[in-house]
């Protein structure tokens, strides 16, 4: 009765998030989180076909290490070729399996995985990953993946969704093994505890995670702000981890920009004077009185910070941000302090700037709605990433809503 219960529960959660949400790939992390709970695994993958090609892509994970890039060939691999089969499949001690020598999902596989093709009697669509159950996979357990993934593939079918990843990136910056502490008096705080992330050109990612988790940590240390404890910064292939004060300076100044949640505008410079300030430090920059009237405030040149409205002050720290025109922004809470309106002003012009001018951007927010216009979503918690997803079709800023 308890297995009878335990199945009727999931089956209806799995449901309930296939319906509740506009986003179909969000359902599809959700519905892994209550895969990973309920089963007791440590780690899980989604993985989804490629419509235009013949590989499966990670599409979710929960898992400590950024596995988003990941993809195998359809028939290689143990992924790729439990993919084409009807029927779930237990592997054991999946590192030593002949099908995963040389595949790029060998790493991701458990000493026991359970994977299970999400597929109808008219084709297969992802696969369910679910590896190192506190207490192995019953026959059970077994049986409740395959009837939610029977569903999850009649929902995906039933609404269409296209999978179309993008092409072979190589990251603008790359975090391995992140580690930071702190002292606090005789006690050290370990903050981050091995964080493993690629940032890729011109897309938005969004790090979601409760307070204390880390978020703004690795924001930091990304931004030239604050070193790690121990672990690699690569910044487009080069070990950034142990940077002179002169290219310190130099990339902090030319590479990224900041966009705070407490503005840090200057406050006896007027507004364009804030953005001109940073411009003349920059190597390259962009015309300050073009980026001013951009964010729609051409006609606020010769206000003071005092006298202007806090969306029209994080309006100015967004210009001021892209008018020293850096590969990366670094957007830490921006619109917390700001109405829903106003906030969604903000979030437009983070869009833009990503749309249109190719930016990459990194926004550490505590509001999941905000998550829905990203092109990947990291939760963070206690230190390290618990999940990550990817968005097929973010939506836009004026969509959102809370």
């Amino acid at each position: 009765m308890a297995n009878d219960t335990r199945f009727i529960t999931t089956v209806w959660r799995v449901m309930d998030e296939l319906k509740r949400t506009d986003q179909l790939e969000e359902a599809l992390a959700e519905d892994l989180d209550i895969f990973c709970d309920v089963l007791g695994c440590e780690t899980g993958y989604i993985w989804m076909k490629g419509t235009t090609d013949d590989r499966i892509y990670v599409l979710a994970a929960k898992a400590p290490v950024d596995q988003s890039g990941v993809s195998v060939r359809v028939g290689e691999g143990i992924i790729g070729t439990l993919f084409n089969e009807k029927t779930p499949e237990v592997v054991k001690n999946g590192s030593s399996d002949p099908r995963a020598a040389g595949t790029d999902d060998a790493p991701l596989v458990g000493n026991e995985t359970l994977v299970v093709p999400m597929r109808t009697p008219y084709g297969a669509y992802g696969v369910l990953q679910l590896n190192d159950p506190a207490g192995g996979f019953s026959e059970d357990d077994i049986k409740l993946a395959e009837n939610c993934c029977a569903l999850i593939a009649l929902d995906l079918e039933d609404k269409g969704l296209e999978f179309r990843p993008g092409k072979d990136r190589s990251p603008l910056v790359s975090l391995r093994g992140i580690i930071k502490e702190f002292q606090n008096g005789d006690e050290i705080r370990r903050i981050l505890k091995g964080i493993d992330l690629d940032v890729y050109e011109g897309e938005l990612l969004v790090v979601l995670g409760e307070s204390g988790c880390g978020k703004s940590t690795m924001l930091n240390i990304i931004g030239g702000m604050d070193q790690a404890t121990e672990g690699q910064l690569i910044i487009e292939g080069n070990d950034f981890s142990h940077p002179s004060e002169e290219e310190l300076t130099r990339f902090r100044r030319d590479y990224i920009g900041f966009i705070f949640q407490s503005y840090n505008l200057m406050p006896n410079l007027s507004a364009l004077e804030n953005i001109e300030f940073i411009a003349e430090i920059s190597e390259h920059p962009l015309e300050s009185e073009e980026m001013l009237r951009m964010v729609g405030l051409g006609d606020k040149a010769e206000n003071l910070p005092s006298s202007m409205s806090g969306g029209q002050q994080q309006r100015v720290c967004i210009a001021r941000a892209i008018v020293k025109n850096p590969k990366i922004i670094l957007a830490d809470e921006p619109t917390a302090a700001l109405d829903f309106n106003t906030g969604q002003e903000v979030l437009k012009l983070i869009e833009q700037i990503v749309r249109e001018r190719k930016t990459t951007v990194i926004m550490v927010t505590h509001n999941i709605e905000i998550a829905k216009m990203a092109d990947r979503v990291i939760r963070l918690k206690d230190g390290l990433i618990s999940s990550i997803r990817v968005n097929l079709h973010p939506l836009h800023a004026e969509d959102l809503s809370w």
